[in-house]
């Protein structure tokens, strides 16, 4: 496990993924989860990765153990989190400190209380206690030669109950080595005028140097963090895409970008920004909670366009619509098309997808109408771009890119008397002038559709074996014809090297997904290079 080199000690950006962004409900990360989401966070290029907390429990012990010989980190040092010593014991006794020192992490974050209440309740120990276990760890740290750095916890709400206490678990950090004391708004609660207002007397008061972790509760959590910036602190703590408890941690990448793109104040390595895309969405694979799309600067909707309008401006300049240019932070324009859709947004639409409409003012006409037409009828394709591909083809050639057509079809789905259910499916297709028939079973109807189409097609198309569904969604329309619904299927279908979705919609839900299931196969074997018939 190396230590970082190249930091820029003025300024810190420390990650605390590994231990406060883990403990998000339902986010479970395993020992080598936690190895390999270190490696993309040192390759974004931050100063600080805080592992967790070894000693406290198994998992973190072992992660601490592997990463002295696993983990070669080329931008960041690591750090160990734990806590002071316990009340009434003394710090070279304390189990836990021991640790901390035992885990060989260059820098050490401990936890102390800064509120005089939670001393009070919490730790039931004396106020003065509560101070001699600050400096009597952070001095043992400092001894066995680890850098410290102190989290004040509930620092703000503290502040606020007994300024002056909270002011002298600052000075006693400092005054026993610690390099930094960050300031907790544990609870989010704070705001970013007042929080900045506090900042800026804690620094007139002490001669500290201060860090700021702030909490999401109330939504703040990133105005909060730049407004103690603004205000000196020159740490900040947070998490990749905002994980953590409750409502999560202030999102670093939000903080970092913000920084480099609004203030101009180089924070990670030259060119490491560029990286936020791809690796907010590679540990949000590995973290298994699904990326929110209208994530600042990384979310896949950060930068895409769906009024009419804008995509009139966008075609004379992108930015009249945008804050930052998407390549900025990884991430890419894109045209969303709706029953919003304009000539301009059909044209950039159709370069992204690499169709050329040659500024035919009638055919950009015809495929405007086409859209609405369509959605109008409940079909949408700001999220079935394959869909939308095949529309466009369509339009463009006067005809259907076709490799096949499904002239009949049968579902039947039975339960046995043990309770066991399974679906089958039989197709008659044309395929290159031949008539096939086709079965197929599976675990549900759109599985067993799926499994007969490939089966039948497959001696024409063998490629099409590379072809898996990956993702289904069913949402359910308003009523049209009294009790009856119109139901939308959306399909998402991948090819080992590329993912695609497609629509399908009708009153009945197999139908729905056949004509989705129709597009997906389709557009797959346009992918692989065939000619349509």
């Amino acid at each position: 496990m190396s230590v970082n080199k190249s930091i820029n000690d003025s300024f810190h950006i420390y990650d605390t993924t590994l231990r406060d962004g883990a403990q998000q409900e339902g986010l479970n990360l395993s020992v080598h989860d936690k190895l390999t989401i270190a490696r993309h966070l040192d390759d974004l290029g931050v100063g600080f990765i805080e592992g967790g907390w070894p000693g406290a429990n198994p998992k973190d012990t072992e992660f601490f153990k592997l990463a002295q010989t696993e983990l070669k980190l080329k931008n960041a040092t690591f750090v160990a989190f734990g806590a002071t010593r316990r009340p009434g014991v003394k710090a070279a006794d304390d189990v836990l400190l021991r640790a901390l020192q035992d885990s060989r992490a260059a820098a050490v974050t401990l936890v102390a209380k800064s509120h005089d209440r939670h001393v009070d309740l919490a730790l039931k120990t004396h106020l003065d206690e509560n101070l001699a276990m600050i400096k009597d760890s952070i001095e043992f740290l400092r001894a066995g030669g680890q850098r410290v750095f102190l989290d004040a916890e509930h620092f703000f709400d503290g502040y606020l109950s007994n300024k002056a206490y909270a002011l002298e678990v600052v000075r006693t950090a400092v005054e026993a080595g610690a390099d930094v004391v960050a300031l907790c708004d544990t609870n989010g609660g704070m705001l970013p005028d007042e929080l900045s207002n506090i900042v800026h007397e804690v620094l007139t008061a002490s001669r500290a140097r201060l860090g700021i972790h702030c909490h999401n509760d109330t939504g703040c959590a990133v105005a909060n963090s730049l407004a103690a910036i603004e205000a000196g602190v020159t740490h900040v703590q947070g998490t990749l895409n905002g994980y953590g408890e409750r409502t999560g941690n202030a999102d670093l990448v939000n903080i970092i970008a913000n920084l480099e793109l609004k203030k101009e104040r180089l924070v990670l390595p030259t060119g490491k920004l560029q990286e936020a895309f791809r690796i907010s969405h590679a540990v949000a694979e590995i973290t298994n909670v699904a990326p929110s799309a209208r994530q600042p600067y990384v979310g896949v909707s950060a930068f895409a366009h769906k009024a009419g309008l804008h995509a009139s401006a966008i075609k004379v300049d992108p930015m009249l619509y945008q804050h930052e240019s998407p390549q900025s932070v990884g991430n890419d324009m894109r045209m969303l098309v709706s029953e919003m859709a304009g000539r301009a947004s059909i044209e950039l639409k159709s370069q992204e997808l690499g169709i050329d409409l040659g500024g035919d003012k009638a055919l950009i006409s015809r495929v405007v109408d086409r859209v609405k037409e369509l959605e109008g009828k409940g079909f949408t394709f700001e999220a079935a771009d394959a869909s939308f591909d095949l529309l466009l083809r369509t339009e463009v050639a006067g005809k259907r890119p076709t490799f096949f057509v499904i002239e009949d079809w049968q579902i039947t789905v039975h339960q046995d008397e043990n309770g066991k259910v399974t679906s089958n499916a039989t197709l008659k297709l044309t395929a290159n002038g031949e008539a096939i028939t086709s079965a197929g079973s599976g675990n549900g109807p759109v599985n067993a559709i799926d499994t007969a189409l490939r089966s039948g097609l497959e001696k024409f198309y063998p490629e099409l074996s590379k072809l898996e569904l990956t993702d289904y969604k069913v949402r359910i329309l308003e009523g049209r014809l009294g009790t009856g619904a119109v139901t939308r299927v959306l399909v998402e279908t991948s090819d080992g090297a590329g993912e695609w979705s497609t629509v399908g919609v009708h009153e009945n839900i197999i139908a729905a997904s056949a004509m989705a299931l129709n597009d997906a196969v389709t557009y797959g074997l346009l992918r692989q290079g065939r000619k349509p018939e």
